[in-house]
């Protein structure tokens, strides 16, 4: 091949076939998919987190819930363990805590059900922040008081 049949060949276009015009479109696809999944994941995030908060302010419930404890400080202090907890995950949204029964029925073998409920931007974006409207992430757990431990009012019939 001499040197200006060389040059002729790789000056034209041939070959070239819709390859560079795509590239804008495929990063538009890449930073549209990444978006996708960081927002994906902050749902899983706030889920778990929501699942924590109402484990711990369960918890809290089921060792303090006593006869001589005021159950409004029972309430408060779970309220104050489940935002704390989604305060640790990262989540400081306002979450909202509900506890069932009532706090006057802290009983031997009660089932108590602490439900957390927070809220997640439904775009968000790194470094910038959410925006959007906003959908709720719930979490619910429940356990019994414990029917052996002294202070606690009722009877134990929970145990066989």
């Amino acid at each position: 091949m001499t040197r200006s049949h060389e040059r002729r060949f790789l000056a034209g276009e041939r070959g070239q076939v819709a390859g560079i015009e795509v590239l804008p479109f495929g990063l538009l696809i890449f930073i549209a998919g990444a978006l996708l999944l960081t927002n994906m994941w902050g749902v899983v995030d706030a889920k778990f987190a929501a699942d924590a908060a109402a484990r711990e302010a369960t918890r809290y419930v089921v060792e303090v819930a006593r006869s001589d404890v005021a159950p409004s400080s029972v309430v408060a202090g779970a309220t104050d363990v489940a935002r704390q907890t989604l305060d640790d995950h990262g989540r400081p949204s306002p979450a909202t805590v509900t506890i069932e029964p009532d706090a006057a029925a802290f009983t031997r073998c009660q089932r108590i059900r602490v439900t957390v409920s927070t809220e997640v931007p439904a775009i968000r974006i790194p470094f910038i922040g959410g925006f959007g409207e906003p959908f709720d992430i719930i979490a619910t757990h429940s356990e019994l008081i414990d029917p052996t431990r002294s202070g606690v009012a009722g009877r134990a019939d929970c145990i066989q």
